[in-house]
This record gives C-alpha cells, structure tokens and sequence, in this order.
C-alpha cells in the first residue's frame, strides 16, 4: 500500500495532540510503514460502563479516524472484559462492578454511535474478553509480577486515595495491566488516549517489552471542555453535547459554549483544515457569535449532514432573532380548564418534580405565551391552546380538555 510521506502523516497526526510518546519511535514506525507498506496497528479501547458518546469522546475517535484515513489499521478494543472491573481513572472511591451482560450490550451501543466517525468498513472490532475471559489465575499472576506496587502506586488517583485513607480494590490494580495485556495480544503499534489515560499507555510500553514485543507509541488527546467551559465534558455534569442528540438540539448546545472555546472546538471537535485555524482563531476573536454559529452548523453538519445543520440554523433563528416557536412542538391536553402551572410542568413532564417546576418560575425559566411567569401560584385559564416555553428550547402547547356536550331535554 502507497502511503503519504512520513512528514505529511506526521503533520496530521499532531494536530491536537498533547504529547506523542516518544515521536522518534513514531516516526521510525511511519517510515518502517512507507518502506514495506505494512500499516501500523492502531488501538484504541473504549470503556462500554459509559455508552453514551459525546463530542469528548469524538476527539480521541476523530485521531482514529485520521489514522484510518493515512491507511493505518484502526483497532477499536471494546473492554468487555475490564468494564467488569471499571477504569479507576480520575475515580476517588472503587466503582461498583458490571456484569459482562451489561458491559456487553453497553459495547454494541457505543460501537454505533463510535460509526458516526469511524468507516466500520475499515474497522476492526475486538472484545477484549476474547482473550482475558480465557486466562487462567497462573496467567494473571505471570501478568502482575511484570509489574510492582510502588510503580503502580505512583498514579496520581492512586496516590490521592493511599493518602486519604480511601480503599483501593485489588482488582483495581489489575486495570492498567489488563488493558496492558490487550497491546500485547494485539501488537499494537500506537494507543490513542485522553491525557487522563497516560498512565495506563505507559503501563502498555513495559508490558510489551516485558512479552519481547517492541513498545507501543502513545498518542494523548486533550480532555474537552464541557458547555460550561471548566469542567470537563461529561454526562454527569450536564455540560455535554451528544453525537446522537437531535440537529437542533445540539445546534443550541454548541451555541452555548463560552466565547473562549470557539477555537479549542473547532480545533479538536470538527475537520476544518488545518490551515484555516489560524483565520478561524482570529475570527473567534473578532466576531465570536459569528464565529460559534459556523462552529455550530459545523459540528452538527459533521453527525446529521449539511441539510440537518442548515435546518438547525434555520431553527435557531425562528426561535430566537424572530421569537418564533419551532414549526413542529408536541402537544398535551390538559385535564382540567383551570389547572395551576406548576402542576402542568409536572404533569406534562416539562419538569421532574413540583419543587423544580417553582424553581424554573422564580428563576424565569418558563414563558406562557409570549410573556414571563414567576409567580409559581399562577393560575391557567385555558379557553384556547396556550404555547408553553420552558428554558431556551423545549416548548409545549397545552391543549385545553375536550368538552362533554350537554344532554338535551
């Protein structure tokens, strides 16, 4: 197979990269490729206890895709077998175990959305309970004499919780050399990871040295930035953007990013080419909304296609600079004429609880037709369907109940 020059392979693969480790014996591995057309092996092993994929994730699985794409063979490594143990990364306390059932069906559930970026045609799929499942206790204890406790110890989430007295399960210990033991089964050449994973890519290397392999590169990704702009993304803190969310949905979600990030996600999160970041980081600074609407359409172009995004802009602009509703919103017929708005918001599912939907009133959350409620004891009168708005995108129309005609004498 033909491949591009070493320094043109090179220049793509840098893009975003925190560190490459070490980038000699990348380099040497990218010239080796081009001498005898033999692709590396590139692994990448997801943690199916999180199915639900973000543009966090897309940012590790958008390198695999560049390898993919440079002709490299792209190795996506579902950890059925060590999601039973649970990644103990950036963890204060021993996760709760799953069962393989649920790591299993959790795998299938990420390896669809993992296709939205990677060509599946040119994926190869492995469970890494192919070859974990199948060791013996002797195996495991060969395994860990490779490796000491005090080398282990030296990872930062390890050490935090030795020092604060939290348990470390011994099963936890064994993480880093289980997914060890997935580059040495598969040879790997590079592993791709968050910055957050560097310790156990590292653990990788001294395991395939120790099976008289030649080590692995590792290639870390930088940890994005959720829509709150500190934390990280992720599920949990409700600062994500899904890859499977609805075009308008996540259209919105992007324009909600702090103006300082624009450029971190066009950079990390989308395919501009590399030369227009320059412009583009300009740009962010020039015009910001400007800027994060390209961002948006760019990004939502990316996962649902160039008619979805213009239809997401479209959307937003309805909605927003003409204060109009969406042209599609669901309906609910109330049960009674005069129903408080609290209880609808509960009602309708608009909110999870009473105490929520009054704080959603006070805080001036929640618009009936045109105009803001905040007084949590208004009172509906519904002769007509009523446009309820909840937040900057959830609407609802109310309908009012259906009359029972009267009886003639």
């Amino acid at each position: 197979m033909a491949f591009l020059p070493v320094e043109e392979q090179l220049r793509i693969i840098r893009r975003g990269v925190v560190e490459i480790i070490p980038e000699e014996e990348l380099v040497a591995k990218l010239e080796r490729a081009v001498r005898t057309g033999k692709p590396l092996v590139v692994k990448l092993g997801c943690d199916p206890s999180r199915p639900d994929l973000h543009l966090g994730h897309a940012v590790v699985l958008r390198k695999l895709r560049q390898f993919q794409d440079l002709g490299h063979e792209a190795v996506l490594v579902i950890g059925d077998f060590t999601g039973m143990i649970g990644d103990p990364t950036g963890r204060n306390k021993t996760r709760p175990p799953l069962s393989l059932e649920e790591t299993r069906r959790n795998g299938r559930t990420y390896l669809e959305q993992a296709s939205k970026i990677l060509d599946p045609a040119r994926t190869r799929i492995v469970y890494n309970s192919e070859w974990l499942g199948s060791m013996t206790f002797a195996d495991v204890i060969r395994l860990a004499s490779k490796y000491t406790v005090a080398r282990m110890l030296e990872r930062d989430d390890f050490q935090q919780r030795y020092r604060a007295g939290e348990p470390i399960g011994i099963h936890e210990l064994l993480y880093p050399l289980a997914q060890a033991q997935d580059s040495v089964v598969l040879r790997a050449d590079v592993e791709l990871g968050g910055t957050d994973q560097k310790f156990n890519l590292l653990v990788g290397r001294d395991i395939q040295r120790e099976a008289g392999q030649e080590p692995q590169v590792c290639v870390l990704m930088p940890i994005l930035e959720g829509t709150d702009g500190r934390e990280k993304m992720s599920k949990s803190l409700d600062n994500y953007i899904g890859l499977t969310e609805p075009p308008e949905e996540m259209y919105g979600k992007v324009l909600s990013i702090p103006d300082h990030l624009i450029y971190r996600y066009f950079e990390l999160a989308t395919d501009v080419p590399e030369e227009q970041l320059p412009r583009l980081a300009e740009w962010a600074q020039s015009a910001p909304r400007d800027a994060k609407h390209q961002l948006a359409w760019t990004i939502v172009r990316l996962y649902h296609g160039p008619e979805a995004a213009d239809r997401a802009r479209a959307h937003f602009e309805r909605l927003f600079v003409h204060r109009q509703a969406p042209e599609e919103v669901p309906e609910w017929r109330a049960p009674e004429r005069r129903i408080g708005l609290v209880r609808l918001l509960r009602e309708a599912g608009l909110s999870a609880s009473n105490s929520e939907a009054r704080r959603l009133i006070e805080q001036g959350g929640v618009r009936v037709g045109d105009h803001p409620v905040r007084d949590p004891d208004c009172i509906l009168e519904l002769t007509a369907p009523l446009l309820i708005r909840v937040g900057k995108r959830r609407f609802l129309r109310v309908l009012p109940p259906v009359t029972q005609p009267q009886e003639r004498s």
